[in-house]
């Protein structure tokens, strides 16, 4: 039996590995979810023929309802909430790795050096992927409404990661006292409260990532102290996809991962920056119909601004009536647009946009001076010519989309301020650059109905 249950874990590794590797392209997203998918039912019934598994009926009663509640969340769930929900299914991940280690250490089952190791590091990791989560739960919903930043931050996470270290290393040399894995396990939580409290929405897509790479890592390092190949190449393979993810969008953001982590751009502390000179000009909506309507070329910038008036919808049938007056109309998504990971390219193909009219940066950016028209639609700091040219700027060196060399630029903006990072826009100022005020979803309502009564 152990056979059979050991081959069948490597039919596992085999479907997630080939799910992730489809849900690298939108066009085969869904069939790699559902590899994957198949691929963890497989792992739960094989697991159930564990010879001399117990509490088989609490085990039953357990996934029946987290999954009854995962399948109503997942039903009812409205796009622009997928980060909140990534953020806590990150939490959840992170809470169970180590709350599986607490158990173990409880019960005395974890002896040997290597298994102490890897469980403490499954402890830790989990304890502050959790925390942490939970953080940017709050933050993405709105409840943590500003980025909380200590009194010599840095030297408070330094000294207080070298404290859990010395209780994780104290706890691998004896074997851990109830004291110190309590005091060890409240330090982690709180590491991660400490660490994740400061950052602000221009950081979040990393951190989520980061968080995402922390579950999978916790994951795994428990599935090797369980002894269950299914949760160490799971765990593995989310820690490393997710470790990837994290670098690339760091490098999109030409940010180290120390420096999001303990130098965060929050809304309150934009020194730096040489400040923008000009006046905004503001269109109407009819104007920014025609100017549309009359033009060849039209690229639309989606941000976070879209996403939170939940516009896309309107986006797309305004797409669809320029496309039908033979304007030709694309999308340009920046890798660190939105609140996660591909959270602009869920929005738009929740509405219905084509994969092939979006592109992603580096496909997309030397079309700029061919395009008669962008649409900056709640897009900020990716769009900031600063980060071109000014070395005093936090976001100096961010490869951006280079909204700024169409000919007209139009953003669809709520307000004046300067957004969520807290750095003036120069795109905003500039002479080519018209700002249409209001919220993203009447905003482009209005647009799109003056585009219809031109015919």
């Amino acid at each position: 039996m152990q056979t059979f249950i050991d081959l069948t874990y490597v039919v596992v590794a085999a479907l997630f590995i080939l799910g992730l590797k489809a849900m690298s392209s939108p066009a085969t997203a869904r069939r790699g979810i559902v590899w994957a998918g198949v691929g963890m039912v497989l792992a739960t019934i094989v697991t159930f023929l564990t010879p001399g598994l117990g509490n088989i009926g609490l085990m039953l009663l357990a996934i029946v309802l987290g999954g009854g509640a995962a399948w109503y969340l997942g039903r009812v769930v409205k796009m622009t909430d997928m980060p909140q929900m990534v953020a806590v299914y990150n939490g959840m991940g992170g809470g169970a790795a180590a709350a599986i280690a607490a158990l173990e250490f409880a019960r005395g089952e974890v002896h040997g050096a290597l298994p102490l190791t890897l469980a403490v590091l499954g402890s830790l990791i989990g304890s502050v992927a959790f925390s942490g989560s939970v953080v940017a739960f709050l933050k993405l919903q709105g409840v943590m409404k500003r980025a909380w930043r200590l009194p010599a931050q840095n030297t408070v996470n330094a000294a207080l990661a070298a404290v859990v270290v010395l209780l994780g290393l104290l706890t691998v040399a004896t074997g851990g006292t109830p004291a110190v894995l309590v005091l060890f396990y409240v330090l982690a939580l709180l590491l991660g409260v400490v660490l994740t409290s400061p950052i602000g929405g221009a950081d979040m897509p990393v951190v989520i990532s980061l968080l995402n790479a922390f579950t999978g890592l916790a994951v795994g390092f428990e599935g090797y102290v369980l002894g269950i190949p299914a949760l160490i190449i799971a765990g593995i393979v989310v820690g490393a996809s997710g470790t990837l993810l994290t670098q690339l969008m760091a490098r999109a953001m030409n940010r180290p991962i120390s420096n999001i982590i303990f130098t965060p751009m929050t809304g309150e502390a934009q020194g730096g920056g040489s400040g923008v000179a000009g006046t905004m000009r503001e269109l109407s909506a009819l104007d920014a119909a025609a100017m549309m309507r009359y033009a060849q070329r039209v690229v639309v910038v989606p941000g976070y601004g879209m996403a939170v008036a939940g516009a896309q919808h309107k986006v797309q049938e305004m797409a669809k009536l320029l496309e039908g007056a033979g304007v030709d109309v694309r999308f340009a998504i920046h890798p660190v647009a939105g609140r996660m990971p591909g959270h602009m390219n869920v929005l738009l193909a929740e509405a219905g946009v084509p994969y092939d009219k979006i592109f992603d940066l580096e496909e997309i950016n030397a079309d700029f001076p061919l395009t008669d028209v962008a649409l900056v639609i709640g897009a900020n700091d990716v769009v900031n010519p600063v980060a071109r040219h000014d070395k005093a700027s936090p976001i100096y060196g961010m490869p951006i989309l280079d909204a700024d060399r169409a000919a007209q630029v139009i953003v669809v903006k709520r307000g004046k301020g300067a957004g969520y990072s807290g750095i003036e826009n120069e795109l905003f100022y500039r002479e080519n650059t018209s700002m249409l005020y209001g919220s993203a979803q009447q905003a482009i309502a209005d647009v799109v109905t003056n585009l219809k009564g031109m015919g």
